[in-house]
């Protein structure tokens, strides 16, 4: 590794709402020394565009009590994958310079709390601290982040691939743990051929699930089937009747379903595509604050439904879902570009036009 330089380049926000903008300028890089303890200073290589980081970008979540602290210094991003640039010496026992790392949604938890500690969701830790909203994100070439926290990338997964999985692979794979679907069941995956969705049908049929991919107009059918080799394909544009046609399909219903259309007509699908017993997860996160996940009480207590959610996945989770990529069962569909392209796909991604995940090489 070379000498760290006093500023390096950062995509920060600037304006607010939809004509907020994030172009490319520099900033101070911390160095070594002034490393905070436990923390280390990661190169980024490439990093990923999320649809959370548009929604932050452009106060989407306003109405949710969600906004871009001030901390962050503008600069959103928590998709990151590069090298150990510094490392302070609480954490030399764990890091070096050199090592792969990746950065998360989650770049620290407290690791005392009841959540920390019961060994399953320290995702629910209070004292939290989140890349590109609470501190500043991915979308810099030198970022800080705990390195009790930092994800270690395996062999065989490139940083062009593991930046998507820090956060969109790893939501795909938790949404299908969470659905409890065993091998050889039928899962729905609503919006198959997004930029969440295309990872979701991937695991989940490396998982041994019969997917049912939903999506729109032959395009999407011609990835859903020959490249993610979902089992079958739903067209919401063609078909009327999806639950009728589902069930034709199944004979009860899915097993599962998993709604990654951020929308009300795919909340409103989710729990109707399921046989009694089934279970829905709620993963896409609609602006619309009316959109409700669910059925009435007599649907859901007479079919025994389940509705759950699922946000990110923990630390371990991130490291399964590497590990797909490792062994050659899951890729992204990737759209490359550069810093300077952030304003250029989060245009893309509202107009619902950004091919599989976004992707960023920083230099």
């Amino acid at each position: 590794m070379g000498s760290i330089p006093q500023e390096a380049p950062a995509s920060v926000k600037q304006g607010e709402g939809h004509d907020a903008r994030a172009p490319v300028k520099n900033v101070k890089v911390v160095q070594a020394a002034d490393l905070p303890p436990g923390h280390i200073l990661a190169k980024i290589n490439w990093t990923g565009l999320c649809a959370s980081d548009k929604s932050l970008l452009h106060d989407d979540w306003v109405g949710f009590g969600f906004k871009m602290m001030d901390a962050t210094n503008g600069i959103a991003g928590h998709e990151g994958a590069g090298t150990v640039a510094a490392v302070h010496p609480d954490v030399a026992d764990i890091w070096k310079v050199g090592d792969r790392v990746g950065v998360k949604w989650v770049v620290s938890v407290c690791r005392n709390c009841e959540f920390c500690t019961n060994g399953h969701d320290e995702l629910h830790c209070a004292q939290q601290k989140n890349s590109g909203f609470s501190v500043p994100g991915t979308f810099q070439q030198y970022c800080v982040t705990d390195g009790r926290y930092a994800t270690r990338i395996p062999e065989g997964v490139t940083d062009e691939e593991a930046g998507p999985i820090m956060c969109g692979g790893v939501t795909a794979y938790t949404a299908c743990k969470r659905s409890a679907v065993k091998p050889g069941q039928w899962m729905v995956v609503i919006g198959a051929g997004g930029g969440l969705g295309h990872f979701g049908v991937q695991y989940a049929v490396a998982m041994g699930m019969r997917v049912i991919a939903v999506d729109g107009g032959d395009e999407k059918r011609k990835l859903c089937l020959d490249q993610l080799k979902a089992e079958k394909y739903v067209d919401f544009t063609q078909v009327k009747d999806i639950p009728a046609h589902i069930k034709e399909i199944t004979t009860y219903g899915a097993h599962g379903s998993i709604v990654f259309a951020a929308s009300k007509e795919g909340y409103a699908l989710g729990p109707q595509v399921l046989r009694p017993g089934g279970t829905m997860v709620a993963v896409g996160l609609p602006q619309d604050t009316s959109v409700m996940a669910g059925v009435p009480p007599l649907q859901l207590a007479l079919n025994k439904l389940n509705i759950v959610g699922s946000v990110t996945g923990t630390l371990k989770d991130v490291e399964e879902a590497l590990e797909f990529t490792a062994r050659g069962l899951v890729h992204p569909i990737l759209t490359k570009g550069t810093l300077h392209d952030v304003d250029k796909f989060c245009e893309l991604m509202i107009a619902g036009k950004l091919p599989g995940r976004a992707v960023m090489k920083i230099e």
